[in-house]
């Protein structure tokens, strides 16, 4: 019989999402990013020859050609965007269920929150630091603005989205939280799927162990179906990333991607920058050197970049966090879920530099109250972006009518974000692994990293051996 003064959360033992990682691995051994570097070099080769710059091909018959290119990749983003929602709000729920009690749960809540919120304000800040200090706009020419614009150029006060006053502000906050919680997922507003796994999550741990265990063992052979799915999807990414930039560099051509090198360039350095300051965390946090949380996020980092999503690659982010840098079980399986979704610095960095370049490319002079307005906005923008491919390009529009900078110029960067999307979602992955580092410090545990790991092994033998996805601890 349950004792009634532990809480039913302590009674629950959901199996983890780590051990559905054997593929996830399998990709890695195989060097499935040389095959996506090979796959770019190709696409941009052939996108060449089928471009304007070569003028082998007539310009309707390169347009079908490239449309017919990039079908595998309109397949592969649709496999992932398929299941980034349910495979996160599962994960969610079973990673809160994976607590050790709510006294932990409540503190790591809280705490990665706060954490999450700074260092997406910092890595806002050093996108705008870098793209004011490189200043990539001055390297476009007005020809090649106009060549890629769909549309003539809107003036600056075009598309502006005035910022809430301080009276609108209670009921924004509680318009976060879904009314209806299967439109949220059918529209894909992350940051309310979010909300509404945490507090289903919470509700589900807090009812008796036998009524919460048909709902976490259904959330189990969800996440279990979706990784089914990224694995499909991952078949065709060399082919999907050969197809989409191939597309790209035959409409735009080789002068636009050229053109567009210091742009990528400034973008690359803010994650590298980025990138430094979680090895800097993690150092003064925990003592861990920068060489070895490298060597242990080593092959995760290589798989989000060829996969560019941080949901498809949650299961070996877990099994790194708990195998390679010594999180606690109970950590690891709540932050990577929940940052999978609303830990986008990598997302939040690309989007600041991106505003700031296209506002330098249409001559708009950006004041302080601008540049404020955008860190709020990325802020609220990147909390919440969905875990796939091309996203961000989305959430970019957004961003741009916040300051009134035309949306068409998206069209310019367009070209180039296949090779950003796959860099940000590498940092954006290191990040979620440096936080797991950063709370498995902060809020501790009654128990050991150690003895954690030894009872989910344990459990693991007995899942095992009777088929049982959720273990109880109850007579």
């Amino acid at each position: 019989m349950p004792n009634r003064d532990r809480h039913p959360l302590e009674y629950i033992h959901p199996r983890s999402l780590k051990y559905l990682s054997d593929h996830l691995q399998s990709l890695v051994k195989g060097r499935l990013w040389l095959k996506i570097l090979l796959g770019m070099l190709l696409g941009i080769a052939v996108g060449i020859v089928l471009g304007p710059s070569a003028g082998l091909v007539e310009p309707g018959v390169s347009g079908i050609l490239s449309e017919w290119l990039s079908v595998p990749g309109y397949i592969f983003l649709g496999l992932l965007q398929m299941i980034v929602i349910p495979l996160v709000f599962a994960s969610i729920i079973r990673g809160i269920a994976a607590s050790e009690g709510m006294d932990q749960l409540r503190k790591v809540g809280l705490r990665v929150g706060g954490y999450f919120l700074l260092t997406t304000a910092i890595a806002i800040g050093v996108g705008i630091g870098v793209a004011l200090l490189i200043q990539p706009g001055r390297f476009i020419s007005s020809e090649l603005v106009q060549s890629t614009m769909d549309t003539a150029t809107p003036t600056a006060n075009q598309g502006i989205v005035s910022t809430p006053t301080l009276g609108e502000v209670p009921g924004l906050i509680g318009a976060l939280l879904p009314s209806n919680p299967l439109g949220a997922i059918v529209s894909g507003q992350m940051l309310q799927v979010v909300l509404f796994a945490i507090i289903l999550g919470i509700a589900i741990v807090s009812t008796s162990p036998r009524q919460s265990k048909p709902i976490l063992d259904l959330a189990g052979s969800m996440q279990e179906v979706c990784m089914t799915i990224v694995k499909w999807a991952m078949l065709l990414a060399p082919v999907a990333v050969f197809g989409l930039l191939a597309k790209f560099t035959a409409r735009v051509g080789i002068e636009a991607l050229m053109g567009m090198l210091v742009y990528v360039g400034t973008v690359l350095l803010g994650l590298v920058i980025i990138l430094c300051l979680y090895l800097i965390i993690v150092l003064f946090t925990s003592g861990m050197s920068p060489w070895r949380f490298l060597a242990g996020v080593r092959e995760v980092m290589l798989l989000a970049f060829s996969t560019s999503s941080s949901a498809a690659v949650m299961p070996l982010s877990i099994k790194t966090a708990e195998e390679k840098l010594g999180v606690r079980p109970s950590i690891s399986q709540f932050v990577i879920p929940l940052g999978a979704t609303i830990n986008m610095n990598g997302t939040a960095l690309y989007q600041s530099v991106a505003t700031v370049f296209l506002a330098q490319v249409f001559g708009m002079e950006l004041g302080l109250g601008a540049l404020l307005l955008i860190i709020v906005t990325v802020v609220g923008s990147s909390i919440g972006t969905p875990a796939t491919p091309g996203v961000g390009i989305v959430i970019l529009a957004l961003v741009l009518n916040s300051v009134g900078i035309p949306t068409s110029g998206i069209a310019l960067i367009i070209g180039v974000d296949r090779i950003v999307d796959m860099s940000r979602t590498a940092i954006n992955v290191t990040g979620d692994l440096a936080a797991c580092k950063v709370m498995d410090r902060w809020v501790g545990s009654k128990k050991s990293a150690e003895k954690e790991l030894a009872e989910e092994t344990e459990r693991e033998l007995r899942h095992i051996r009777t088929g049982e996805d959720v273990i109880l601890d109850v007579d």
